[in-house]
């Protein structure tokens, strides 16, 4: 059974119905700087920097940091003559840090005067992001035909970007005027959203006219809100086919902006819509920034779209948990499995895939711990004081004593090297 519009197919089976497979939206596929973008590729996991761009140093480490923790496209504010001739620095100091995540330059108003001004830049960035409301007033039309003049000389794609707060005004009116005249008006909202995606797409249309191609070509259209957000995505993709970059334009703070993210990209992504995917959280301050690469990439892991890193399931605790024994225990696993992974990664092609259960008590401990590949069943109070272990849906030993963590974790890098390093070993990739 197909659901019409919504990119999900469900397959009935008796007497055990599947889960819904979800089907990625067809769009053609654009290349930023080597990574690929598009239906048929992996979504793309993305960040920005929050640093003074002209600060090449330190941008530099920023985008370093991001890039390790995952982002596979990083952006950069590019807003005035000392942030443009930082770029080609960031670049240099990249490479020689052994970091070769592509660049995205970020203009907004001027961006037609700077990168004209600085041909090094427009060379060092892998992309454009372009936002067709505010390039620069009067001229915008004009100026955003000279982002695009020079995207075509450096041979870059470009991100059509337009955001709810800063709509092409003129645009808009027009809108507004017109749908005052009609019989039957539409919201305020409903005309916002059609200039939002008129904008989007007369410009995308603007370029192809100038020569830059099909498959150049990624579109945005972002709002703060989550479900004005799925109704944008959902309108966009119904009437075009490029790549769609996905984002709230400001998610918030902590667990707003991370749940905000979460459940508006978690509804699109499972109706098969977005190909590249940026969670704009606001940093504590002095906060750690990869903390949104972390957030986007649990999204697309948890929706099984995508493995990142091995998953620790860990019950919630409850009055037969008194101990916080099963918390540390989840802790150490969880902080154990973040020290290997630079070298298991590596090392052990598909353990991505593993899946780790640290459960508290022997409710649904023995049941999870075996639809885990390897789990544990902790002892719950006033439980007999034992730990059975399994590994692959069977009980390979029961654990006692002080040693239980210790122990686990040694049965957990067995159980890594043997599933694992065969993998490797046998040239399977």
């Amino acid at each position: 059974m197909q659901c019409p519009d919504q990119g999900i197919s469900f397959q009935n089976h008796h007497p055990q119905p599947q889960l819904p497979t979800i089907t990625r939206r067809q769009t053609v596929s654009a290349e930023v700087g080597g990574v690929p973008i598009g239906s048929a590729h992996p979504i793309v996991v993305q960040s920005m920097t929050n640093t003074d761009t002209a600060d090449a140093p330190g941008t530099a480490l920023q985008v370093e940091d991001l890039a390790r923790a995952g982002s596979q496209l990083v952006r950069v504010t590019v807003n005035n003559d000392e942030a443009a001739r930082a770029v080609p620095e960031i670049a240099a100091r990249l490479v020689d840090m052994g970091v070769r995540v592509p660049l995205i330059g970020d203009f907004h108003y001027n961006g037609h005067l700077l990168l004209a001004k600085y041909p090094a830049t427009a060379r060092a960035l892998a992309k454009y992001r372009i936002n067709p409301g505010n390039v620069g007033g009067k001229r915008r039309d004009e100026n955003f035909r000279t982002i695009i003049q020079i995207a075509l000389e450096n041979h870059k794609p470009v991100r059509i970007g337009v955001n709810w707060g800063s709509l092409d005004q003129d645009l808009l009116t027009s809108l507004m005027d017109s749908n005052a005249r009609e019989t039957e008006q539409r919201t305020a909202k409903q005309v916002y959203v059609e200039a939002m995606l008129q904008s989007a797409l007369r410009s995308a249309a603007v370029a192809e006219e100038m020569g830059l191609g099909h498959d150049r070509i990624i579109i945005s259209a972002k709002v703060s809100g989550v479900q004005d957000l799925v109704d944008v995505y959902r309108q966009l993709a119904a009437r075009c086919d490029y790549p769609l970059h996905l984002g709230l334009t400001e998610a918030g703070l902590g667990s707003k902006g991370i749940i905000a993210s979460t459940a508006a990209l978690s509804i699109l992504l499972t109706e098969g819509i977005g190909d590249t995917i940026r969670v704009s959280l606001t940093p504590k301050p002095g906060g750690d920034r990869t903390e949104e690469v972390q957030v986007a990439q649990q999204i697309l892991q948890s929706l099984e779209l995508q493995s990142f890193n091995p998953q620790v399931t860990a019950c919630p605790g409850c009055g037969r948990t008194t101990s916080t024994f099963f918390q540390h225990m989840a802790q150490d696993i969880q902080t154990f499995l973040a020290a290997q992974m630079p070298v298991w990664r590596e090392r052990y092609p598909g353990v991505t895939e593993l899946k780790v259960a640290v459960m508290g008590c022997v409710v649904n401990g023995p049941g999870e711990s075996k639809h885990a590949n390897i789990g544990i069943s902790l002892p719950g109070t006033f439980e007999d004081p034992k730990a059975p272990v399994y590994v692959d849906g069977k009980l390979l030993v029961t654990l006692k004593g002080e040693t239980i963590v210790p122990e686990f974790l040694k049965i957990l890098e067995g159980y890594v090297e043997r599933t694992y390093g065969a993998v490797a070993s046998s040239g399977v990739t």
